[in-house]
């Protein structure tokens, strides 16, 4: 596919594989992928099928065996370890199944925790506000074993937008949660991407979860096909497997 700029994701002919002692295993094949700012993208597909793979490489924190990855227009593969560190904390905010909060920190001290890395000035102050944002003003200075599951997520959520990347990457937000809790979430996840015109990328086995996107894209064997979605005549078709 042709560079272009108007996307915010561009990925082509992407693969990749994993080493199983002398037998590779192919997780993605030749992947391209187009998704415009601001849009929310659901990536489906049975277990082990590779959905949390291409997140990983959409965020530089794994390498494909072949392709391009662009975000933003910066190619990834120009980039060293530090680079995309710095790509990361600058554009990309990731949340994971499994919340990977600080046990010892106050919410607070995890939402800041990116801030505070990147020596950001005012980063206990910017991540209040955002605890504030995602219902958490009262629960700000307990630590992840005094807060419910839910609230981990919420930090969790806080933690990955508190310096308002242009891309959210979740992995299974809601996999951890009853469904009361799972369904604030979502509504928290897709009004932060309206108020904040961040473009939400998330791996979901949560088909009403996927429904609710722009677009619902499916691994199988490795390749991505876009499946049928009342909101895709919103957003022209933009992959091909």
């Amino acid at each position: 596919m042709p560079h272009t700029t108007q996307h915010l994701i561009e990925v082509d002919d992407l693969s990749m594989h994993y080493s199983i002692g002398t037998r590779q295993v192919q997780v993605l094949r030749d992947v391209n992928l187009r998704i415009a700012a601001g849009t929310r993208v659901a990536i489906a597909g049975p277990s082990g099928s590779g959905k949390t793979s291409l997140l990983l490489l959409l965020s530089g924190l794994e390498r494909p065996a072949a392709g391009r990855i662009r975000i933003a227009g910066t190619d990834l593969a120009s980039l060293d370890s530090d680079g995309l560190a710095d790509l990361r904390r600058e554009r990309i905010g990731i949340v994971f199944q499994s919340f990977h909060l600080l046990p010892s920190l106050s919410a607070l001290d995890n939402a800041a925790l990116p801030l505070q890395m990147a020596g950001a000035s005012g980063a206990r102050d910017v991540a209040a506000d955002m605890l504030r944002r995602v219902g958490l003003a009262e629960r700000m200075h307990h630590k992840p074993s005094q807060l419910s599951g839910g609230e981990q997520q919420r930090v969790a959520i806080a933690r990955a937008l508190v310096h308002r990347p242009r891309l959210l990457l979740a992995v299974e937000p809601t996999g951890n949660l009853d469904d009361h809790t799972a369904e604030a979430v979502r509504e928290l996840l897709f009004g932060l991407n309206r108020e904040l015109g961040t473009t939400l990328v998330l791996v979901t086995h949560d088909l009403a979860f996927a429904a609710r996107c722009d677009r619902v894209l499916r691994l199988h064997e490795g390749r991505l096909q876009e499946t049928p979605n009342e909101r895709q005549s919103e957003h022209p078709r933009a992959v091909s497997a």
